[in-house]
């Protein structure tokens, strides 16, 4: 490829995205270009401070469990008191609390604190994808949550590296590090991100939200409706599954090449393909999966993460674990922007921190189980046995994508809130219809009497029409089609 068709490449994987996101993106690339503390949390316990392994992994999951706990309430805050202010608190807490971190002893204090760091690092979370969601054209997003994901790599990539010859100097310095960089998102944030909180009868700042009708005639979603929405938490319970496979390169990875008698130099060398390859291949990816039906997407994604991991029941040596590395990234490169994209289309306007923090509660679940299940396979059956189980894994994560994408073709009744799950068709209103279609291709036409409102909103290439004497008609979707008649 020329070097004009490079350039030619790189601009069309950049433009088009509003100047708010950018900022946003800056954000969260600084936060991880300074996220020196939770890559060497164990280091620092057991090397600096003396205490035992098990009590660094104790230490570990109950910053698992602070990030769960959080998930759900930060999600929550996000649609109640707005993205912004969510992501401020975060920023500014966890910022307090890793300064803290450097100077407690106690191991007592060490686990509570750790766990408060948990909380807030997570609460981020829900309120930058709610937000990019609000902010980003839906033809848009996939390439957006790419881009954004991209920096969360090079930003640890960079602070890997980094944290070593800081933590040199000390690791309080480390600590100290960390939270400065934190409170520099907060004030990027509070100087030149706006609030992206759809307002109802409006659309989302940045143009990005959705239309203003179907803002309007959304009903209210509480997060018990989240939980009743068979199809979202079906793609939650997915997410978990993968989420743990992809965990065990840091936990069960690491023992394993040790009981081989490969050195940690090993192990860093083959998990550093793992951050060099999505740095490398993201975004040029990510513009062949843009507009694509996400269903086959995710079955291959998760055949690649179960297949690699599988392959390191046959590894050796350090390159052959750098191809089990390989083949997992790869499909780590394809699921987390396709499947972000897909839980911002599958949700409701005004509940999209819920959905978001419900999302992000699969990863945090999966950061406290996946050491707990890992270290148990392997000490009662051995390390192959944890990798053949995990190629299993890989291939029931794939069957229950494929399910998925099936029942958002067929178009089977409402099973959530908000009427915006995929296929759904919800009355919500004396006159009102609104459908919503995610796949492939979504066609649907909508007759309604003198007066009526008909909304058809399509997620992927798709059509929505309606049809009736005086009826007034809103389409809206990113892929080619949508309109009214």
């Amino acid at each position: 490829m020329s070097v004009a068709r490079l350039k030619q490449a790189a601009k069309e994987s950049v433009s088009g995205l509003p100047r708010e996101f950018w900022w946003l993106w800056t954000s969260t690339l600084v936060n991880r270009l300074g996220g020196f503390v939770a890559t060497f949390l164990a280091m620092y316990l057991t090397v600096d401070r003396g205490y035992s392994a098990m009590l660094a992994g104790l230490v570990g999951a109950l910053h698992g469990l602070g990030g769960a706990v959080s998930a759900v309430v930060a999600g929550v805050l996000t649609d109640r008191l707005g993205r912004r202010p969510t992501l401020l608190v975060s920023q500014v807490s966890t910022a307090v609390t890793v300064a803290v971190l450097g100077f407690v002893q106690d191991p007592v204090a060490i686990a509570v604190v750790t766990c408060l760091v948990g909380m807030t690092s997570n609460a981020s979370r829900p309120a930058v994808q709610a937000m990019i969601a609000d902010i980003v054209r839906p033809e848009d997003r996939v390439r957006a949550f790419a881009l954004n994901y991209w920096a969360i790599n090079l930003g640890f990539a960079v602070s890997a590296a980094a944290a070593g010859l800081i933590a040199s100097h000390g690791y309080l310095t480390l600590f100290l590090g960390d939270a400065g960089m934190t409170l520099l998102c907060a004030v990027i944030v509070f100087a030149k991100v706006p609030e992206s909180r759809p307002e109802r009868g409006g659309a989302a700042a940045g143009g990005g939200g959705g239309d203003g009708a179907m803002d309007a005639l959304e009903p209210e979603v509480g997060l018990g409706s989240v939980l009743r929405d068979r199809r979202f938490m079906a793609v939650v319970g997915l997410s978990y599954l993968v989420a743990t496979l992809i965990q065990q390169a840091f936990v069960a990875l690491p023992v394993a090449m040790g009981a081989q008698g490969l050195s940690s130099t090993d192990y860093g060398i083959a998990i550093a393909t793992n951050g060099a390859l999505i740095v490398a291949v993201q975004i040029p990816v990510t513009r062949f999966l843009e507009h694509r039906d996400p269903a086959p997407l995710l079955m291959a994604s998760a055949l690649l993460i179960g297949g690699g991991f599988g392959l390191t029941a046959f590894a050796g040596s350090v390159g052959m674990y750098t191809v089990a590395v390989t083949v997992w990234t790869l499909g780590e490169i394809i699921n987390s922007p396709t499947q972000m994209g897909l839980v911002a289309r599958l949700s409701p306007t005004h509940a999209r921190g819920r959905y978001q923090g419900m999302y992000s509660l699969s990863w945090s679940l999966a950061s406290l189980t996946a050491p707990l299940v890992g270290g148990t396979v392997m000490d009662r059956f051995g390390s192959d046995a944890l990798w053949a189980s995990s190629a299993v894994v890989g291939v029931v994560a794939a069957g229950g994508y494929a399910a998925l994408g099936r029942a958002m073709r067929n178009r089977p009744e409402a099973g959530g809130s908000g009427g915006e799950g995929p296929g759904s068709v919800v009355d919500i209103g004396a006159g009102v219809e609104v459908g919503v279609e995610v796949g492939a291709v979504a066609e649907r036409e909508v007759s309604a009497g003198g007066g009526a409102v008909a909304v058809g909103v399509a997620a992927g290439n798709g059509a929505a029409g309606a049809s009736s004497g005086g009826a007034r008609a809103v389409g809206a979707g990113p892929g080619p089609g949508a309109g009214a008649g």
